[in-house]
């Protein structure tokens, strides 16, 4: 059952369109803990978990750039 669902979550993460470079791609991590927030969670709405879902990606990918930034300096 745990390997039927962790291949859901990989379909998924693969069939995302390509995105721009504001937000990362949603990942394996991502996609697990979205469902859980929503179900677990029942103080929190669906607008709140998408919200910081998609504040969380846009941190990440501007981390993302300023590193690769920062590697590519001599």
């Amino acid at each position: 059952m745990a390997m039927l669902a962790l291949a859901l979550l990989t379909a998924i993460a693969a069939a995302q369109p390509p995105s721009d470079h504001d937000h990362i791609p949603l990942t394996l991590p991502e996609i697990r803990r979205l469902p859980a927030a929503l179900v677990l969670s029942r103080k929190r709405s669906i607008t709140d978990v998408l919200r910081w879902s998609h504040w969380r990606r846009r941190h990440q990918a501007t981390a993302r750039h300023s590193h690769y930034q920062r590697r590519s300096e001599p």
